[in-house]
């Protein structure tokens, strides 16, 4: 790419680093968990016709979208905007919305995981239409919540909003490495009944938490069972929550029900998941395994029903996009070659690449390490740097 362009494109990021800097304190001071992005959705949108993006709407499901250039070729830039809650205050060291700046390092809930990449892709975008170089393009900004369903966003942009790109930008945190894919998902649970009776006399009754005592230790012990893939690892499972239903503190409990995060490598899919689990003694004997589904309405009320199915991917290494965000890496890093790799956690590519097959990387500012943690965290340096890259990777995709 002509050095001279690259030099035009970082002296507008410099130009702009004030601007983009303020624009994440705001968003980051948002509350967004739960899905409730509305609040969020509306300093972004404001920030987009502020900058004279040419097309900023609200999605039907909620979320924010923006748009600049006409083109043919679509690019989604797709950043979440929702983050997970608070959980215990007290672990917090400073409060998770005002956070604070310390030897250039923002903290603060959801800095990393993901509004971090948010301030990049807005102003890049702007930068590549007051240079002029969006010829060929139609380049989408996509704010969107993916907490509580990975991949729910952008499968209702491609199917509700009929919005279909030919490439992907995911901005989750790679400590601005190119990451080309992950592992996928299934969410299950799994059920024991029991008979409930007055406490006083647990015999006359049949305990539904001690029938799944043994599920839950037969499930810790299952690793033996699961694939390896060379590039994207082994699968996992985990029991991330338990309940029970009782009549009261003093009866025996008459339902038992574990949920499981079990995380996919190539080879493995929904259904071997599940027989997995169903062939372990312990179901066979007293468990009914389920697949879990998203029908939650969003803060709109737009329902939008998907199985809580993400499937594993990985971009081929010698994929143009790969091979372009490679060549945008170096020309905006004096030519240093990037790091390619993966995410150990799940993004928004199980729909785009996982289900629609729809060529998808990631960039993005800050280290996977905080995400969900208090000590939530994003490099201001990075933050702005990445505007960079997310300029000048549409201008390698020239002719793809």
């Amino acid at each position: 790419m002509d050095k001279q362009i690259i030099a035009k494109i970082q002296a507008e990021v410099k130009r702009h680093e004030p601007a983009m800097i303020q624009f994440l304190k705001d968003i980051v001071a948002i509350p967004s968990y739960d899905s409730k992005i509305g609040d969020v959705v509306q300093r972004i949108n404001e920030e987009m016709l502020r900058l004279d993006f040419d097309e900023v709407f609200v999605d039907k499901m909620g979320n924010s979208v923006g748009r600049v250039g006409n083109g043919p070729k679509k690019i989604v830039f797709d950043s979440h905007i929702d983050t997970v809650g608070i959980a215990d205050p007290t672990q917090w060291k400073w409060d998770p919305f005002k956070g604070k700046l310390e030897n250039g390092i923002l903290y603060a809930l959801g800095c990393c995981d993901e509004k971090g990449s948010t301030p990049g892709m807005i102003y890049a975008l702007k930068i590549l239409k007051d240079l002029k170089l969006l010829e060929g393009f139609s380049l989408y900004y996509f704010g969107n919540m993916e907490e509580e369903c990975d991949g729910i966003a952008p499968h209702s942009l491609v199917e509700t909003e009929k919005i279909k790109p030919d490439f992907v930008v995911i901005g989750e945190p790679t400590c601005m490495r190119i990451y080309r894919g992950h592992r996928g998902r299934v969410e299950l649970k799994v059920t024991t009944k029991g008979r409930t009776c007055h406490a006083s006399a647990p015999e006359r009754g049949d305990n539904a938490v001690y029938k799944m005592m043994p599920i839950v230790n037969d499930i810790s012990s299952m690793s033996h069972m699961f694939k390896t893939d060379s590039f994207l690892g082994k699968g996992s499972v985990v029991v991330s929550k338990i309940e029970c239903k009782t009549p009261s503190l003093n009866a025996v409990p008459d339902e038992c029900t574990i949920y499981l995060d079990r995380r996919l490598t190539f080879g493995e899919n929904e259904a071997s998941a599940i027989a997995e689990i169903e062939s372990l003694p312990s179901v066979k004997k007293d468990g009914k395994v389920e697949e879990l589904f998203y029908d939650t309405p969003s803060y709109t009320g737009f329902v939008f029903p998907v199985s809580k199915y993400y499937p594993p991917w990985a971009l081929d290494a010698k994929h143009p996009l790969v091979q372009s965000g490679i060549e945008a890496y170096k020309a905006v890093h004096n030519g240093k070659d990037p790091t390619v790799d993966k995410w150990v956690f799940s993004t928004n590519g199980t729909y785009w690449m996982g289900k629609a097959n729809i060529p998808s990387i990631g960039f993005g500012p800050g280290n996977e390490i905080y995400a969900h943690t208090v000590n939530d965290q994003v490099p201001l340096a990075e933050v702005v740097k990445c505007a960079e890259f997310y300029a000048a990777l549409p201008l390698m995709l020239k002719g793809m």
